[in-house]
């Protein structure tokens, strides 16, 4: 392809790329040497504090116990001092406010001495406790403006760490951001609440079972990361991109993702060595990355941890989304996490496979090898069973959101409709249950490949099911419908939270049973009974399956984020978060205004956006065109030759819808609601429709206006010039 001379540029310094820096010596330090290197973590606390400072702050972090606020100014101290060894000249108390980011406030260690000079100071209150503006982040009505107070405050479960610049470093730590009245005003807060109401609930089943030695029930989470990287030439000269973090304009390629050749493909050398020092900088940050891959789409990798402590995993989500987005730039690319970047190619999702367990008891999760037998599994796994039928609106409503409307569905991701995918060996086990006990567990079988030199390979007992929103996977529950770009916060809140309140159901019944076995098998069956209506192993993605759903199992089907938003402020949600005191009611509020209101704005931006690109890129390049066209047929027809003005014709019309439909979209833009919900019901009634009209008439001119004169980098660029 041609290209105008801005993508030939562009084309160009992609072909010509060097590296900015020199190659890591990836050999010098080992990679076992690297991890955790710049963590405050438990064994540098070991060597840095007192004995009796050190058990506090282990209690605290492995028991859940009290945190001992008298030992601040010693940890204060040895925090100080290991990082200014490591260059750090400021510390940071980083939160995670309602817009889903990574917020950090700086301060610097050095106070003037009062004779001139300065010493380095960092006391127990300040890190403890800071104070950033409480009214500048999405509050939902929490804060007014003038009413600015917010707080800090240091968790001392998730490590602080060292974060790295060419210029020097900055010790940051990890805290939940209040208001001045206490209430939440982020992500981090809720996650906690809910994380003590399930080791609270899960201690009462461990204890029915003789299990409960005070050892902390934890979630568990580890997130698979997918994530597009694109050339930052043709980043840059792609407003839609750079703002919205998806492509609103851009005609399918000849060549999409059909021959499915990407996928686990060869990564190439300059991905390759972006994914290399990511990793590097992650480990240096205790984020425990395992995985690396092509996905499916072209240009689209996956990155995915081990699992860890959920709260631990959330904090380390972030940092692998900053670093992604950070190590790109200095190899010329642009990491996007958006959930749909390139119409027509699978988009972008973030599996986050959940369990929770303790230290002494390990994975709660874990069938065994006969889970028929295993009383203790299927009772917490019937809870999540119970949990993600009873809420399933409300887990919907906690993956809503515009970005994830464009992939939720759409054959390559989960359908909106939630349901449970178990295997054949738990189904079994289930029905068996459901049928009145469970006598026998599908044994785990050899494949035989047939050709000699190759072993033979361990069977699993079941399949796996990519459609399915929530599965088991061994010993694990993955959600797989969460977005790319979403911060696991909030699924994780919700998911520990219901099952909380399963396992409270639970416990209670079975804590007033004469016998405990048969007491366990009546309350089974009749979970089974109730609630296996969720349990589905066929194909999410087919017609049969949605009615199914809907019209025999009852299931709902919010289709739009506008549909399952309002589910997390239902009166039901209301009551159980305020029950296991996660969220209180004004809580809950605020969390469904801003979404509604982040919903609203994502589309009304790129409803401007496409206006915008429409008017000064998109249709200047098509009249151009046109009057090309029509010069050379009035040439023509000056000398005499008959000339079939089709082309012209379909161009002519093309310009003027493409105009017609700009000024619709401008109209409907210019609408103003009385509420949040109003603004976010117009975007999705009228403002969607009116900018796919505009992208129609759009697309369709790319593919015959003349290269040289088309102004956006192609789908074929983007995705294919590496």
């Amino acid at each position: 392809m041609s290209g105008n001379k801005a993508r030939l540029d562009a084309i160009s310094a992609v072909i010509n790329y060097k590296p900015i820096s020199e190659p890591l010596n990836f050999a010098d330090t080992p990679t076992r040497d690297l991890f955790a290197s710049n963590v405050f973590s438990t064994a540098v606390m070991k060597q840095r504090l007192p004995k009796p400072v050190y058990k506090s702050i282990i209690a605290t972090i492995q028991k859940g116990a009290p945190l001992d606020t008298s030992t601040a100014d010693i940890v204060a101290a040895a925090m100080k001092d290991w990082a200014i060894e490591k260059g750090a000249t400021h510390y940071a108390h980083v939160f995670y406010p309602l817009t889903g980011l990574t917020a950090e406030k700086h301060d610097g260690f050095l106070s003037p001495n009062g004779d001139g000079s300065a010493i380095a100071e960092f006391t127990g209150e300040q890190l403890i406790q800071g104070e950033p503006d409480g009214s500048s982040f999405p509050t939902g009505g929490i804060r007014p403006t003038f009413e600015a107070r917010g707080y800090t405050a240091w968790d001392v479960t998730s490590p602080a760490y060292i974060l790295e610049n060419a210029n020097g470093t900055t010790l940051c730590i990890p805290t939940a951001f209040v208001s001045w009245t206490g209430e939440a005003l982020d992500k981090k807060t809720p996650l906690l609440r809910s994380m003590k109401a399930l080791n609270s609930q899960a201690q009462r089943v461990l204890k029915l079972f003789g299990d409960a030695d005070g050892s902390l029930v934890t979630a568990t989470a580890g997130p698979e990361q997918e994530y597009f990287l694109i050339d930052r030439n043709f980043y840059m000269a792609r407003p839609d991109l750079m703002t919205a973090g998806r492509t609103l304009f851009g005609a399918a390629p000849a060549k999409g993702q059909q021959f499915d050749d990407h996928y686990f493909g060869a990564i190439p050398e300059r991905v390759l060595a972006c994914m290399l020092e990511t990793e590097r900088e992650l480990y240096k940050l205790g984020v425990p990355v395992k995985t690396r891959h092509n996905e499916v789409a072209p240009g689209q990798y996956e990155v995915a941890p081990v699992y860890e402590n959920a709260n631990v995993a959330t904090d380390h989500q972030q940092l692998l989304m900053i670093t992604l987005k950070r190590v790109a730039e200095k190899y010329g690319m642009a990491c996007i996490t958006h959930e749909k970047p390139f119409a027509g190619v699978n988009g972008s999702g973030k599996h986050v496979n959940f369990s929770f367990g303790s230290p002494t008891l390990g994975n709660l999760l874990d069938p065994g090898d006969t889970p028929h037998e295993n009383a203790r599994f299927l009772v917490f796994c019937a809870a999540v069973i119970r949990a993600v039928d009873k809420y399933a609106k409300l887990l919907r409503s906690v993956i809503a959101h515009a970005g994830n409307d464009h992939r939720l569905g759409a054959n390559e991701a989960p359908p909106a409709i939630i349901s449970i995918f178990l295997g054949d060996q738990l189904s079994d086990v289930f029905e068996q249950i459901k049928a009145g006990g469970a006598k026998s567990s599908k044994a785990m079988s050899t494949l035989n490949i047939g050709v000699d030199t190759l072993p033979a390979l361990p069977k699993h007992s079941g399949d796996r099911n990519r459609t399915s929103p929530f599965a088991f996977t061994g010993n694990k529950f993955e959600f797989r419908a969460v977005g790319s770009s979403q911060s696991i916060a909030t699924p994780l809140t919700v998911l520990n939270t219901i099952v909380a309140e399963s396992i409270d159901y639970m416990a209670t019944r079975l804590e007033g049973a004469d016998e405990l076995e048969p007491a366990i098998q009546k309350l089974l069956q009749e979970i089974m009974m109730e609630h296996g209506r969720i349990i589905f192993n066929g194909d999410g993605y087919s017609e049969a399956w949605h009615k199914e759903a809907e019209e025999v199992r009852g299931l709902a089907n919010l289709r739009t984020s506008v549909a399952a938003i309002p589910e997390f402020g239902s009166e039901e949600a209301v009551t159980l978060f305020g029950k296991y005191n996660v969220l209180s009611p004004r809580e809950v509020e605020s969390r469904v205004e801003v979404k509604l209101e982040q919903y609203a704005m994502a589309v009304t931006v790129e409803a401007r956006l496409t206006a915008k690109i429409a008017k000064t890129m998109i249709f200047p390049a098509a009249i151009r065109y046109q009057s090309e066209l029509a010069t050379t047929c009035a040439n023509l027809k000056a000398v005499g030759y008959t000339f079939d003005t089709n082309t012209l014709d379909r161009v002519t019309e093309l310009v003027r819808s493409l105009q017609d439909s700009t000024a619709e979209l401008d109209t409907v833009l210019a609408h103003e609601g009385d509420s949040v919900h109003e603004e976010a019901e117009h975007a999705l009634a009228k403002l969607i429709p009116a900018m796919n009209a505009v992208r129609g008439y759009a697309d369709a001119l790319e593919n015959i206006v003349a290269d040289d004169l088309w102004p956006l980098p192609s789908y074929q660029e983007m995705l294919y010039i590496k």
